[in-house]
């Protein structure tokens, strides 16, 4: 398959790029869109064959529900059958932007998009590009991350490029997306508001909006086999470049020993090895790679940096991957999610 690479100019010249992807979208395609959370690839939500191919495309298991993004508040009346006081506030509070809540679906949304479960994860951007493609095409687009399943979100034209060239019709590149990490996902199903992913939406505020507000046990661990994951990325390894990664978390100094240790050790045995880190501790390691996430007191900056800094161990040859943990009081609970997945909860305490 050729795919089209459009880059977004910010004129009247963009006009042709919207028309283009959205008649693909229409005539279902797939196109690839910057969103202010991560690239995503999007189809027809309501197009049960334009979804199979987003499961093709990235390889993704069939019960990992996707996302559908709208453009209009309006739109939960059409896809969900019980729209809430919950969900009213949530979507008046957070609304465009990186809020993702799953709802029961009303059956126009195919189960092929849900996982076959009652319920459907919706939400309603707020980066300009990925909105105006969602009004221009008139279609609800169903969309996860523009990646291959399992390996790390993109957030640069380039890492959609390298993963989807040739799989899909269209890329739209517009290096804009700014938080880096997906949307929270809270479920409003159920009696309690359950956060299901963390995103840069924080259970705190979420609850001052809706009160009591969980936090579900997956967010941080394994959901249990035969389990029917309800977000998208609860259940598989995910995030992960082809290096392996390894966290390593305790006391500052001790950290900092332990990760220096396991560098000796592989690069003994012929490996090329990386560190990922906070700007604090960066001049600490010998490592054939040392990735600076940014300031321990700044989690927004890590959260921006950390799929990017996961695709560059890759880029360089790196094999291994050590990696400090992360402040998790406000958007690093996110992050740590993202990295948990990605060393397939491979964590050393010291």
């Amino acid at each position: 398959m050729d795919t089209v690479i459009k880059k977004i100019m910010h004129d009247d010249s963009d006009d042709e790029i919207y028309e283009q992807a959205a008649e693909i979208l229409k005539n279902g395609g797939l196109v690839a869109f910057p969103t202010e959370t991560v690239y995503g690839l999007g189809a027809d939500a309501l197009d049960e064959k334009a979804s199979a191919k987003i499961y093709a495309a990235k390889g993704r298991p069939s019960d990992n529900p996707l996302i559908v993004h709208i453009a209009d508040k309006k739109d939960l009346e059409v896809l969900s059958c019980d729209v809430n006081d919950m969900a009213v506030k949530a979507a008046e509070a957070f609304w465009p932007g990186p809020l993702t809540m799953i709802l029961k679906k009303k059956d126009i949304v195919p189960d092929s998009i849900t996982g076959g479960l009652g319920t459907v994860a919706i939400r309603m951007p707020s980066h300009p590009v990925a909105a105006r493609l969602i009004k221009t095409s008139g279609v609800y687009i169903a969309a996860p991350s523009a990646n291959i399943s399992g390996k790390p979100s993109p957030t640069k034209a380039e890492h959609v490029i390298h993963d989807m060239n040739g799989r899909i019709n269209m890329i739209i590149a517009d290096d804009t997306v700014d938080i880096g990490v997906e949307s929270t996902i809270v479920d409003l199903s159920e009696d309690v508001p359950t956060i299901l992913r963390p995103g840069f939406i924080t259970k705190k505020q979420l609850e001052d909006v809706l009160g009591e507000v969980k936090v579900d046990p997956a967010v941080m661990g394994n959901v249990a086999d035969g389990i029917v994951p309800k977000a998208p990325g609860m259940k598989y390894k995910h995030y992960s470049p082809d290096a392996n990664v390894v966290i390593v978390t305790g006391d500052s100094d001790k950290v900092v020993g332990k990760i220096n240790e396991l560098c000796e050790l592989r690069r003994k045995e012929g490996k090329r090895v990386g560190v990922m880190t906070v700007s604090e501790d960066a001049g600490c390691y010998n490592a054939d790679k040392v990735v600076d996430m940014g300031s321990r007191c700044d989690e927004a900056l890590a959260a921006k940096n950390l799929f990017a800094a996961l695709r560059s161990f890759d880029e360089d040859g790196i094999q291994y991957v050590y990696s400090e943990s992360f402040p998790t009081d406000n958007v690093g609970q996110a992050v740590m999610n993202r990295l948990i997945k990605a060393a397939g909860h491979t964590i050393i305490r010291v």
